[in-house]
């Protein structure tokens, strides 16, 4: 039986055909659990006399992958060279040479933008720079670095297509999950909170936030223990469950306190363990995935063996006992538990360690609600199977006091607000990262988080958010602060030049908060915002501040625009845009090219006549032939200019190729048949180029 996609991922195979034949390079960026190896094993069946190299972190992921193709299928693709990223870097240039491969697949593309293996997926592009490569990924975004957008750096945003985790819910592609939210240590954080109650100067403040703290204490105490919440939500009381822990420590002591945690579920679980130092990784991943023994529950405890490539079927459920993880981490250990073959609704259970980091699970409503906005607007609500989905917050009253006593302890709003003025006036914005203190020691960065949230929740004051909007605060997530900063670049572009015609290529360089020199694609991002607003995804707001500074939504009008400040740009420095060389470019842009394309549409009846206008004033000509003609005028003029006379030697050509002797020869032919236009004949007599 050969390889039958799902719906969405062969409409995503169809249109990265088309893309790789087309440009030879294609993107897909599906989120975990919606079967994305799977195109790429496609791409291998359907091109099986072809030598097809794939790329992948680790072989343990790409063995797992084909573990799942053989259980789907009967399919085999010996067509495939397999090598992972680590060694791709250390290979010689005679061993890359032999590869010769007909296709090459970067899976987990975004793994590509690490320094040694980015080097190493470099060197072998650079070597087949002419053959097709197909990239998949959960995420084509290094959130730890810089927020680098590989499918930028990779594909040039050739992306064949994208879903969020998001939309991939809303669409049914992978059922919504029961989402139980809890915290397993606070004893730091209230320690810290007492030292800094401690070293405050108002007693009144003291006062209020020991009496804040003590509630806290209380209401932590009163909280259900994760024995109890593990009980209480875990329906699939013998399934298999993976637990995420952050490293090798934090793994073994979670995994001491099974029976303390578990035991209200099932006394004797089956417990596992995997890292991916561990040379028994594979057979504890194996013995855990053919455990068909469902009279006893099923833990595998991990640290980052299986973040990302792996997918596990019959999943009930994922457990994270998270510290600070980058959103692409946090989404890849949730699509452990989703999978679009799976019917059930599975249960994730978001465990943190810290109070900041409880709510990540905006960010996937956030993507659900954009996705719904743009099915809406398209008039396809009827691809919306699920519009929300169950989250049980057993911590909410704990939370809320945190956010209490962090106010308290904080300085006044005006006072914050002042703080938060003078950081807009030294950098230009108001990007703060979370953590950020200022030299007086007041917590700015949580201050604007806050306010961001109060907003949200309808807190804040109409008065507050316009003194804020005065400063340029950004509203949305912190994550997608990059939108604002590419956007200021934008801006400064316009105020320079006056319109935002951006070379797709053109780039610039930012400072960012760590004195770190961050190059910007700034002409891939304009076209990327074109793209968004082309499919509904870009918000209202973010139109309207674009479209401030001369945006043009439509691609062929940019072009347009583009093509006509070149012509200009060529006229100022030459006098002239009717004889522009055929391989010269203007700022990267085949300028002799775009004017042919200009006067066959003028032609046809397509050039709007402001379009023409605009032309005219630059002298353009509409015909070539009117123009060939007045190219050789003007060169005989400037000839008689410096010569005194048109007596030209055989066979003359003028600096620029121009064949004029040649060209008044005809020209004398013509006059004698009567074919010169009058206007023609007068200029000609003025030179005594005819008599």
């Amino acid at each position: 039986m050969s390889i039958m996609l799902y719906e969405h991922n062969r409409i995503a195979y169809e249109s990265a055909l088309s893309m790789l034949d087309k440009v030879g390079k294609a993107a897909i960026i599906h989120p975990t659990g919606t079967g994305k190896s799977f195109i790429g094993f496609k791409l291998c069946e359907d091109h099986l006399d072809k030598r097809i190299l794939w790329l992948s972190p680790s072989s343990y992921i790409f063995e797992t992958q084909v573990e799942n193709l053989k259980a789907e299928s009967d399919t085999i693709c010996n067509n495939i060279v397999f090598i992972t990223y680590a060694k791709l870097m250390n290979m010689s240039v005679n061993e890359l040479e032999n590869i010769q491969p007909d296709y090459i697949i970067l899976d987990e593309f975004h793994r590509c933008g690490a320094a040694e293996w980015g080097n190493g997926v470099d060197r072998l592009v650079e070597m087949y720079s002419e053959v097709p490569i197909l990239g998949l990924s959960a995420t084509a975004i290094r959130y730890l670095d810089n927020q680098r957008n590989m499918a930028e750096e990779l594909f040039d945003s050739y992306i064949a297509s994208e879903m969020t985790l998001g939309e991939a819910i809303v669409r049914g592609i992978l059922n919504p999950p029961k989402y139980v939210l809890s915290i397993f240590s606070y004893k730091d954080e209230l320690s810290r909170y007492e030292k800094r109650i401690r070293l405050a100067k108002n007693k009144a403040v003291r006062d209020k936030a020991e009496d804040y703290l003590e509630r806290l204490r209380r209401a932590l105490d009163k909280a259900e223990g994760l024995d109890e919440i593990f009980s209480k939500h875990i329906t699939d009381r013998t399934g298999k469950y993976i637990i995420f822990c952050a490293n090798f420590e934090a793994m073994k002591e979670a995994m001491d306190k099974t029976h303390e945690w578990f035991h209200l579920v099932d006394e004797k679980p089956y417990i596992y363990h995997v890292y991916s130092d561990d040379a028994s990784t594979s057979a504890e991943f194996k013995e855990f995935k053919d455990n068909e023994d469902d009279s006893h529950m099923r833990l595998l405890f991990c640290i980052d063996a299986l973040n990302e490539g792996v997918h596990v079927e019959n999943v009930s459920g994922v457990i994270l006992l998270r510290p600070t993880v980058s959103p692409i981490i946090y989404k890849q250990q949730i699509g452990r538990a989703l999978s679009a073959s799976r019917k059930k609704k599975p249960t994730v259970f978001d465990i943190v360690n810290n109070v900041e980091n409880l709510y990540s699970i905006d960010t996937i409503r956030e993507e659900m609600e954009v996705a719904m906005q743009y099915m809406r607007h398209e008039d396809a609500s009827d691809l919306i199977v699920n519009d929300t989905f169950t989250i049980i917050d057993e911590v909410r009253e704990c939370v809320a006091l945190f956010e209490e006593l962090e106010d308290t302890l904080s300085a006044s709003w005006d006072v914050m607000y002042k703080e938060a003025k003078n950081y807009y006036s030294e950098h230009g914005n108001l990007l703060i990262p979370a953590a950020y203190v200022t030299p007086e020691g007041l917590g700015l960065g949580r201050w604007i988080r806050t306010q961001r949230l109060s907003r949200q929740q309808g807190a804040m004051s109409p008065d507050r958010i316009k003194k804020l909007d005065a400063i340029h605060m950004v509203w949305t997530a912190v994550l997608k602060n990059k939108w604002y900063r590419n956007y200021e670049l934008a801006k400064a572009f316009y105020e320079e030049h006056g319109n935002l015609i951006i070379q797709y290529n053109y780039v610039t360089h930012v400072i960012d908060s760590h004195n770190n020199k961050v190059t910007v694609k700034l002409g891939i991002w304009i076209s990327s915002q074109r793209d968004s607003y082309a499919k509904g995804k870009l918000s209202e707001d973010k139109i309207n501040m674009l479209s401030r500074i001369g945006m043009s939504w439509d691609r062929f009008d940019e072009k347009w625009e583009m093509g006509f400040h070149c012509a200009k740009k060529y006229y100022e420095e030459n006098g002239d845009i009717n004889f522009v060389p055929k391989e010269l470019e203007v700022d990267g842009f085949n300028l002799n090219k775009w004017l042919h394309t200009q006067r066959d549409r003028n032609n046809k009846g397509k050039l709007s006549e402001e379009r023409k206008s605009r032309l005219d004033a630059l002298g353009f000509k509409w015909s070539v032939h009117e123009a060939f003609w007045e190219r050789g005028y003007e060169n005989a003029v400037s000839y008689k200019k410096t010569h005194g006379n048109l007596k030209l030697p055989t066979g003359y050509e003028c600096e620029d190729g121009f064949k004029l002797k040649s060209w008044l020869s005809n020209q004398q032919t013509r006059y004698r048949k009567g074919s010169l236009s009058e206007g023609q004949v007068v200029k000609l007599q003025k030179i005594g180029a005819i008599v």
